[in-house]
């Protein structure tokens, strides 16, 4: 690989068993974390079209070996985007469930969550992320396990409920029925603007709170 252009990647060092890895390097991080953000932004510009990890290196200002050093495909490239997302998309959502309080506030604060308007270049990316995921299997088990993780922020918040409850209900259908409908909501969201979505997601959260 051209390790010598920017970006260029540390050499071998002793790894486990004798064998060799790369050496991480602060200069290597870097150009990791710019193929990355070069990946969302294609993504988000274009879609999945223009996707290649060429377009990212052209992008990025690096060779095309240089991505490769990085990411032995494109597959693997999409995967880092995919876990890159998660402190906007998931890491919130999972601090408001684990915060203080009890189930009253805990909802409160994942309504104002859900509420908040997304970034459109986040929607992009989602839109071309399951698009990708739809024609590679690795792909598809990242964002699936993405998304499992997702929904368990739900699950936990109507478990809270039922333990302040001490009610026999399983959380779980609970918890997934709304996942399904806050998805629902954003793929109709960025259709048709005038739906009520925090009045819907209200209106839901008080019927299947009652249920408990």
């Amino acid at each position: 690989m051209a390790t010598e252009l920017t970006g260029a990647a540390p050499g071998p060092s002793a790894g486990p068993g004798g064998g060799t890895r790369p050496r991480s390097s602060a200069k290597g991080e870097q150009t990791r974390a710019r193929l990355i953000a070069a990946a969302r932004t294609l993504l988000a510009g274009d879609g999945a079209g223009r996707f290649t990890t060429r377009n990212v290196a052209a992008l990025c200002g690096v060779s095309h070996g240089m991505c490769h050093y990085h990411f032995a495909d494109r597959t693997e490239l999409i995967v880092a985007v995919v876990e890159d997302i998660r402190p906007e998309w998931i890491a919130p959502l999972e601090e408001a469930v684990g915060g203080p309080g009890g189930h009253a506030e805990q909802a409160e604060r994942v309504l104002a969550l859900l509420t908040r308007p997304e970034s459109p270049d986040l929607a992009r990316l989602h839109a071309a992320l399951h698009w990708l995921a739809l024609n590679d299997e690795r792909v598809r088990e990242s964002l699936e396990a993405e998304y499992g993780r997702w929904r368990s922020c739900f699950v936990r918040l109507f478990r809270a409920l039922v333990e302040e409850r001490g009610a026999d209900v399983d959380p779980v259908p609970l918890g997934e029925a709304f996942a399904a409908a806050v998805d629902g909501l954003a793929a109709i969201g960025s259709l048709d603007g005038t739906v009520d979505a925090e009045r819907v997601l209200r209106t839901l959260m008080a019927a299947l709170s009652a249920t408990v």
